[in-house]
This record gives C-alpha cells, structure tokens and sequence, in this order.
C-alpha cells in the first residue's frame, strides 16, 4: 500500500434537494447541474451513496473497495479496531436556499435497534451566511413530549425553539437528539456519522413539485428527541498555522486550520485524516510529489501516510478519529 498511498479525492454525489439552489456552484466551484442542488456528499459510505475515487492509481475505485483491500492502511489501526472496515463518517457541504425541514436523528442505540445504523452526530462549520440567517438549534426551555406535540399540532412550534442568528466562521455542535433546522440563506460544512437516518418533524406544509407534502415522522422522533436545552454553539480559536480544536467528541475531532506558510504534519496512524478546504489554496507535499487543492475541495489523506507538508494561503477543516 505504501507505493499507491496518496491523498484521495473523490467524485462528489450531488442531491436535489426541495430546500436546494445553486450556491455550490457559484461558491464551490461544483458542477452542479440543477436550480435545486442541496448537497454534496464530498465522502460516503453509506449504502447506495458510496463515493468513488476520483484521481490516481485508484480511480474508479469505491472508497469501499480500497477499504477492503487496505484497511489499515486507509483507516488506521485505531479505526480499525473500532469499527472493522466500515467508513465511519460522512462529510457533506449544504446550500439552503430555503429552510431545512425541522428534524432530529436519532442514537446509536435507537438507531441500530430501528435501522441496524449507526446514529447521527454532526456538526456544522457555517461558511457562508446571508445576513439575518438562522439555525434551529434545540429548546429555548426545557420541554417534554406532552408539550412538544402540542405546539406541533398547534403550529406554535417555533415558538419554543432556540432560533439563532448566525454568521460566516461559527460552529455548531449537534449531538444526537437534538431538534434542529438550517435556515434560508447558510451555506454549511456538515460533518458527520455514516448516517442518512433523519426524522423530519415539520415541514412547514410546503408541497413538492408534485404537490405532495413531505413525510414527517413524529412518532419515531418522539423517543429520539432530547427535550432539554442544549448549547450547540461552539467557540474556537483562530491561530494561524495550527489547528484550533472546534469539536472533540467520541465520533470525531474537528479543528481550523488557518493556514499561511507551510506546516510540517506527522501522523501517528492510528486514523485517517480529512481535509476540507473552506477557502483559498493550498498544497500538500509527500517527499518529491505536490497536489493542489482550492476552495470546495475534500481530501482523504490514508492512515499511513505519516509524513507531510501542507502549503498555502487557506482555511481548511481537518478531521480524524481519536
């Protein structure tokens, strides 16, 4: 595997989306060919979405494939160990030209007792933001199902969640079972568990094109939903040519790295490594070979490779498993 290891990028998986516009072409640079393009999915693994290599020796390949062929090597030894040779996350950027269903998902124990699936951690890194912009993000007081319902059923329902206004560089933290929406206007970084489990809770009786409404799925989300408050919010800081920790949970560590100059990196090999370049240039040098990489581009770096430089003038998200 040490003669192939190289960063691997992939081919994105776009969706159309009822919420979905075309901010990721205009801001990402994604060949999207639809007015209603709400994701994409930069890195999966989930079933029927599995992302496919896109650059090198193993184009064409499935992530799914390498992974079988070189576990270790792709996942790293802790990784590994800890979940055999599935893919653990899922990493998504988003473009809400319209608001976002309000949903939750669910645990890992609900999850694999309902849907056999892993539970659905996430957080979001906001990277652009029209001004009065809003997230949902959890109770403004704490709650309980009697209470939830009947504000649904009444349409009050926002009217006891915490609706945030939020700007270009925030994070946000969701921990399973937290209620939650993105607004009209975001642009988002989504990184998250191999999950495509969601319950959608209100849908703002929108019809689609075929002048359907939605499914909603308030009786699965009932026993999902954590009804106390959260704080979702996170604060970081922003040095340069380090990288500042944004969220460090059991799932993943997520830092920014605002990158000026060259940094020499060294992997232990215990996990993988993502990149998410949410702005600028940069470049990453292995010995004598250099790869180039712009604002939009997602970078799978093999557990293996343990030594190498990252050059430029950028931002970038970079993820791992501790």
């Amino acid at each position: 595997m040490n003669q192939k290891c190289y960063p691997l990028q992939f081919h994105p998986i776009f969706k159309e989306r009822i919420w979905g516009g075309t901010q990721l072409k205009k801001l990402l640079d994604k060949p999207i060919t639809s007015d209603i393009t709400g994701e994409s999915w930069e890195l999966s693994a989930v079933a029927g979405d599995v992302s496919v290599i896109a650059n090198g020796d193993f184009k064409g390949q499935s992530l799914t494939e390498v992974i079988d062929q070189f576990p270790e090597a792709i996942l790293g030894t802790t990784v590994y160990r800890r979940f055999g040779k599935q893919f653990p996350l899922l990493f998504k950027y988003l473009d809400a030209r319209e608001d976002l269903s309000i949903q939750v998902h669910p645990n890992d124990t609900l999850a694999q007792k309902r849907h056999n699936s892993f539970g659905k951690t996430e957080m979001w890194y906001v990277m652009q933001a029209d001004e009065n912009a809003k997230l949902i993000v959890g109770f403004k007081e704490n709650s309980n199902p009697q209470d939830f319902l009947s504000h649904l059923e009444n349409k009050s329902l926002l009217s006891i969640l915490d609706v945030v206004e939020v700007s270009a560089g925030e994070v946000y933290f969701l921990e399973t079972g937290t209620v939650h929406a993105i607004g009209a206007g975001l642009v988002v970084a989504e990184i998250q568990q191999t999950s495509d489990i969601t319950y959608r809770i209100y849908d703002f009786d929108r019809l689609d094109a075929l002048g359907n409404k939605r499914e909603l799925h308030v009786d699965l989300a009932l026993k999902a939903i954590n009804y106390h408050t959260v704080k979702a919010k996170k604060a970081y800081s922003k040095t340069k040519n380090l990288a500042n920790v944004m969220v460090d949970c059991p799932y993943f560590t997520t830092s920014l790295i605002p990158l000026n100059g060259t940094i020499a990196m060294q992997k232990s090999g215990t996990s993988f490594t993502v990149y998410m370049c949410t702005d600028g240039i940069f470049e990453i040098k292995i010995e004598d070979k250099t790869y180039a990489y712009k604002k939009g581009d997602t970078i799978l770096m093999p557990a293996a490779i343990a030594y190498f430089d990252l050059t430029g003038e950028a931002s970038v998200l970079e993820i791992y498993i501790k």
